[in-house]
């Protein structure tokens, strides 16, 4: 889980933006694609979504450079409905195909009233809230999920079969943005995790809906995708290119207006904030509301970059001969 960090030398948005196109670069990704990506990974940092920020570029450089991941997909519309699409990302970075299809499911969303698109042949898609966040941005839900390919043996856990994926949920808010709920289905429960065993023994329900949203990441982000079940059924030019999205957009406007839907969910983040909090916590929030709060403040103060942080950005700055900007 993301921790609320505040420590750590604050570091301007604008240099690791050019930090991540330059290493992206160096490993064979166009200019554009390069910012495009930095955009995404330092939104992210700002949103204090770290895990999934800026330090993902050491890797996936690595994966480009060893030629695993394509560095310039064309990604392209496979087969297209009014209301659904398929998208082949190339063997490129997930980011691209469903950047593209979160953008185009809009137009088919607000005349159909929902609208669906399964992306494949790519790798990791980063966070799901980016995509579920652009949706709600726009006055649309959105649901995004992924799947990636599994490699297990019946001598291992259940657990194993839930994989690792996310699932993310968005909808628009009033003026202070929408709620956003993203989260990795089997976070705290891999096998290699601290207490799963207390866990378990404590609350086996929570084990069992976390276990069963992980199964469901998998049908609908992976199988849905054509990533099949047994690893050596896959056929795939880049070895990384293992992923696969489900994004649906539904449009409120269907149901209510617009307008009232709003001013509910600023009414429930108004209340829920004067509600008692967690144990150990000192504000009670919704979903989404850190992280708008972090946008704007890691803004204008600068990024807080922590030791491991700056640990793992100077290693890549180095190995691709990157002048590390700060």
């Amino acid at each position: 889980m993301n921790t609320d960090r505040r420590e750590g030398m604050k570091v301007d948005k604008e240099k690791l933006k050019r930090l991540v196109r330059e290493i992206a670069q160096k490993v064979g990704m166009p200019e554009e694609k390069a910012a495009f990506l930095a955009e995404l990974l330092v939104k992210n940092d700002l949103r204090g979504i770290f895990s999934h920020g800026t330090v993902q570029i050491a890797a996936y450089a690595r994966i480009m450079r060893d030629g695993l991941i394509n560095p310039d997909p064309q990604c392209r519309i496979a087969t297209e409905s009014s209301a659904t699409m398929l998208i082949d990302g190339d063997g490129g970075l997930g980011y691209f195909a469903a950047f593209r299809g979160a953008e185009a499911l809009m137009d088919r969303c607000r005349k159909t009233g929902i609208a669906a698109a399964v992306t494949r042949n790519h790798g990791h898609i980063g966070a799901a809230g980016i995509y579920a966040r652009l949706l709600a941005e726009n006055d649309l839900i959105g649901y995004v999920t992924s799947g990636h390919q599994l490699s297990l043996r019946p001598e291992d856990s259940i657990m194993r079969a839930a994989g690792g994926s996310p699932m993310s949920f968005a909808v628009p808010g009033g003026a202070e943005g929408p709620m956003v709920l993203d989260f990795g289905a089997m976070h705290d429960l891999y096998e290699d995790s601290p207490h799963v065993s207390q866990l378990f023994d404590l609350a086996p329900g929570l084990v069992f809906r976390s276990m069963g949203l992980g199964f469901m990441c998998q049908a609908l982000g992976g199988f849905l995708a054509g990533v099949p079940v047994e690893e050596e059924r896959a056929a795939r030019r880049y070895q990384g290119a293992n992923q696969g999205s489900l994004i649906i957009a539904l449009d409120p406007g269907s149901f209510l207006d617009i307008g009232v839907l709003k001013h509910e969910m600023a009414a429930y983040r108004k209340l829920t904030s004067n509600m008692r909090p967690m144990p150990g916590y000192d504000r009670a929030t919704l979903p989404g509301v850190l992280e708008s709060e972090r946008e704007a403040d890691f803004g204008t103060s600068g990024i807080p970059v922590d030791e491991h942080h700056k640990a793992v950005l100077s290693e890549a700055a180095a190995e691709y001969g990157v002048e590390l900007p700060f």
